[in-house]
């Protein structure tokens, strides 16, 4: 089960979900507005009951705050964080960007009717290792995140309890790599560190596809891959 972050929906992991299928795995995108955390939490919760057998949650960049709540549900088995934010209990998205910050979005962006709109210049820095084409087509379908969303305390942090694996986008200019090691090490992560951009997922996709491989077969959730859901 998959989980966008911000200036993103589900099909950001196109490239990923089709190789997963054709393997056998069932692959899901959870799909919410960006409206609130507790919301896209839910939806992503209510997405789980349309798959079979026990589910890895997969989060990028803001979808990692999402599937660390969400990952709570007694039908997840294990957690994959795709450069993204993993917060605890008590703190909020914005409290740990603020304590790595990073400046190159910022510049790129504007809030007009309660929403943060990216500029299509603001690509090159969520994207810049992506073929124009696709940084269009990323710009085209992105969906602008309420300007509060980073504001909502945690309740729940589903990597204290249940495994997880981390990849590390070096080259991001959206979550900073310091901040992104930072949540690897205090869940204890299986960590891998890659020379992408923030979209690791578009621009890396067969690591990111080897990673759920690998947390699938680690986690001996079934005898079947079909019975494990990415």
């Amino acid at each position: 089960m998959f989980a966008h972050g911000l200036w993103a929906d589900g099909s950001c992991f196109s490239k990923v979900i089709g190789e997963l299928q054709a393997e056998g795995y069932e692959a899901l995108s959870s799909q919410y507005g960006l409206e609130s955390l507790e919301s896209d939490v839910a939806a992503t919760i209510r997405a789980l009951g349309r798959v079979t057998g026990p589910s890895i949650l997969v989060g990028h960049s803001y979808g990692g705050s999402v599937i660390t709540v969400a990952g709570t549900d007694a039908r997840v088995a294990g957690l994959v964080y795709i450069a993204a934010l993993a917060p605890d209990v008590g703190e909020t998205s914005q409290t740990q960007v603020s304590n790595f910050p990073i400046a190159d979005i910022c510049s790129d962006v504007e809030v007009e009717d309660g929403r943060i709109w990216m500029f299509p210049e603001g690509v090159e820095c969520f994207a810049g290792d992506l073929s124009a084409q696709d940084k269009a087509v990323v710009w085209a379908t992105h969906r602008a995140p309420a300007a509060d969303l980073f504001d909502a305390e945690v309740k729940a942090a589903a990597w204290r309890t249940k495994p997880s694996w981390y990849i590390v986008a070096n080259q991001d200019r959206t979550v900073e790599p310091g901040l992104q090691r930072f949540f690897a090490a205090r869940s204890a992560a299986t960590t891998y560190e890659i020379e992408s951009s923030h979209m690791v997922m578009l621009s890396h996709p067969e690591l990111v596809i080897d990673v759920i491989r690998q947390a699938a077969q680690a986690l001996q959730a079934s005898p079947s891959p079909s019975d494990v859901t990415g």
